[in-house]
């Protein structure tokens, strides 16, 4: 009959069971780790830290070599209904990137890509050594990924582009550069949500479903586009194409694919630390 008590006691009944936003953010359950140290001299004695960078380099190798295959299959069919198409492409990128994350996260982390190694920096997950160590080993095996493509097939390489990124005909470089920082931006953003550790402590599925939105943003950042700039979103994917393939039009446009990458991993870490996790 609305009388105080009867309001009182039906109020709070029935509490929330499962808080949600800041209200769930409760320390109960984690702690903030400290940050990583700039400079760590103790990893280089670490046989951890060297099978990490070796483990970056296979498997940027590999995401390579698999995804330059596809590329190359495309652009030889006769036609996009002959072929696996852009949707394909795009399932080749994504899907090598849930397979190697998957294999690869618990030994090195997954990064497979500097922008990811160069965001996750930004946020101090990693010290400078490692990420200096990941970059040069993901560039090194984006190289011999796309240089055993060419030494297959090396008229066939030459011919169909190399998997070479470039800014397509018809679009300005200021579209190409937009297109890799929001691209980037979306795969570092989601790369921080599904491996954030507050989040792994208290949703014990998380870190076994890291790998599947990882791929899935990769997958849909090409659907995006890779009729802007073939997709790079990863300097080292960028790189070993270009000194493969080593034409001019790799290379007029190659500062894009860095850059870009570079800057929408350093907003995407910007905002998961200062907005999401508020971490002073």
């Amino acid at each position: 009959e609305g009388k105080e008590e009867d309001v009182r006691v039906g109020a709070n009944k029935f509490p929330e069971r499962q808080p949600i936003g800041t209200s769930a953010q409760s320390d109960k359950d984690y702690k903030e780790p400290p940050p990583a140290p700039l400079f760590e001299p103790g990893e280089l004695a670490s046989w951890s830290f060297w099978r990490a960078g070796i483990a970056e380099f296979i498997a940027t190798f590999l995401f390579l070599y698999i995804t330059v295959l596809t590329v190359m299959g495309v652009k030889r069919a006769p036609n996009m209904c002959a072929s696996v198409g852009i949707q394909g492409i795009a399932w080749a990128f994504g899907g090598m990137i849930f397979a190697l994350v998957y294999c690869t996260a618990g030994i090195s982390g997954g990064h497979i890509n500097p922008a990811v190694t160069f965001g996750l920096f930004l946020a101090r997950k990693l010290s400078l050594t490692r990420a200096v160590y990941y970059i040069v080993m993901q560039c090194l095996g984006a190289i011999c990924g796309a240089g055993v493509v060419k030494g297959s097939q090396p008229k066939q390489y030459q011919a169909l582009g190399g998997g070479a990124n470039t800014v397509a005909p018809g679009y300005t470089k200021g579209s190409g550069l937009g297109a890799e920082i929001i691209g980037t931006f979306v795969l570092v953003y989601t790369v921080f949500s599904a491996t954030d550790a507050k989040r792994n402590a208290r949703d014990s599925h998380v870190p076994i479903l890291a790998p599947l939105p990882i791929g899935f943003a990769v997958f849909l950042v090409h659907l995006a586009t890779i009729p802007i700039t073939g997709t790079g979103i990863n300097p080292a994917r960028s790189l070993g194409a270009a000194i493969i393939f080593n034409k001019d039009n790799a290379w007029d446009d190659h500062w894009v694919f860095w850059v870009g990458p570079f800057i929408g991993a350093a907003l995407a870490a910007l905002y998961h630390v200062i907005v999401i996790r508020a971490i002073p």
